[in-house]
């Protein structure tokens, strides 16, 4: 089991460092944008340093969506046979155009998934972050 459930409660509210602790275990996600009013999502595979995310990104909708309104939620998971987590992030996303900082995003080895020039850095700063971790189980009988 990868997390203690201390009473008989399938769902674990997780603490800030148990949610990092997934977070930097985990390296795809799920980026959510909100432009006009209307939601978008984007798997991404992305790094962490000092409690931030990084993505790489082409031109497109996800870059410009986030650049007229960087406020994002990110959300990564896992399911397995007996037990799933799910970690929910809120934050805001710039696009990295320091020299700097770009080398420092670049020294973090992520590669993009698919053969494709991904060449702009985006950094996530949080606001937020929450995590549950979830105890799978027989459905239980409602008592008379």
């Amino acid at each position: 089991m990868m997390f203690e459930h201390t009473d008989e409660n399938p769902i674990l509210n997780l603490d800030d460092d148990q949610s990092w602790k997934l977070i930097e275990g985990t390296k795809h996600g799920r980026l959510v944008v909100i432009v006009g009013g209307e939601p978008d999502i984007f798997p991404v595979n992305y790094a962490v340093s000092g409690r931030k995310l990084y993505l790489r990104t082409a031109p497109g909708n996800k870059l410009a969506e986030l650049t007229i309104n960087a406020k994002v939620l990110f959300e990564t998971d896992g399911i397995l046979s007996d037990e799933a987590w799910s970690v929910v992030l809120r934050g805001t996303a710039r696009v990295l155009d320091q020299s700097a900082d770009i080398a420092a995003a670049e020294a973090l080895g992520l590669k993009p998934w698919v053969p494709t020039l991904k060449d702009f850095y985006v950094e996530i700063e949080p606001t937020a972050v929450s995590g549950r971790h979830f105890q799978f189980g027989e459905h239980p009988e409602r008592e008379i």
